[in-house]
This record gives structure tokens, C-alpha cells and sequence, in this order.
């Protein structure tokens, strides 16, 4: 039977499915079980959010996907309270790093200023700002 490629912009939700847990049983396989588990750390005033973190740990790493602040609560510190909650449940997860990306020079300022170094860079991602990744030793 013929390969046939296909490219679409509206992947059926059953295939990204098949993708995901056909990598992971392939990375089991290679380098063991990854033990990810979802992690947020959320702030809410009232019944709203105004703060969070999305990410998960996986194989010993912290992995911050998402973290965002209501505009009425930035520069209050929020982040780095975020952050550090989010590092100690990874600490009880037994991780021993933690990563982040950003292309905001406000958000790598406060990574920085929590402890995380770039170790690498992408300029023009998106167009006109730099994309930084940055680590941190959990231990």
C-alpha cells in the first residue's frame, strides 16, 4: 500500500491522540517511564483567577508551560511566589531541574531574578524578540 502525507491545520483530536501516546510508549521504551504529572499553582481573588502556572514534571524536571498574570496584579511579586510553589511540589516530586521559555524581556527578567540562566536562544521568535530558555537546579 502507497504512503500517503497529508498537512491540515484541524488535526483530528483521536490523532494527535495516537501521536502522543506513540511517542511516549517510544520514549518508555528508550529511556523509561517519564512519571509526567500534570502541576498549576493558581491565585484567585474571589471566585476569578488572577494568576497561574500550567506545566507538569517529567523525569526529574519542572517544566513551566504557561505562567500569566492579570494586568491589576503585575509587579506585585506574583511570579516569583508562583514560581517558588511550583518548584517546591517539584521538589516533593523528587525533580532536580526546572525550565522555562519566554520572548518577553519583562518575564526574563523575573526568571533571572528567581534564579533560572539562559542556556540557549532563538532571535526572531516571533519577529523582533528573542525566544530564551532557561534552567534552574532544583537541588
Amino acid at each position: 500500500m502507497p504512503l500517503i502525507i497529508s498537512v491540515t491545520d484541524a488535526p483530528a483530536p483521536k490523532d494527535l491522540d495516537f501521536l502522543g501516546k506513540s511517542l511516549a510508549g517510544f520514549n518508555d521504551t528508550a529511556v523509561g517511564p517519564s512519571g509526567r504529572q500534570p502541576l498549576a499553582v493558581l491565585v484567585r481573588q474571589g471566585a476569578d483567577i488572577v494568576a497561574g502556572i500550567s506545566g507538569y514534571t517529567a523525569w526529574g524536571w519542572l517544566y513551566t508551560q504557561w505562567l500569566w498574570i492579570a494586568d491589576s496584579h503585575r509587579g506585585q511579586g506574583l511570579a516569583g511566589t508562583m514560581l517558588a510553589h511550583a518548584e517546591a511540589e517539584a521538589r516533593r516530586r523528587d525533580c532536580h531541574g526546572a525550565y522555562i521559555d519566554t520572548f518577553n524581556p519583562q518575564a526574563l527578567h523575573v526568571y533571572e531574578k528567581a534564579g533560572y540562566a539562559v542556556f540557549g536562544a532563538l532571535p526572531d521568535f516571533p519577529p523582533g524578540r528573542t525566544r530564551s530558555f532557561l534552567s534552574k537546579s532544583l537541588k
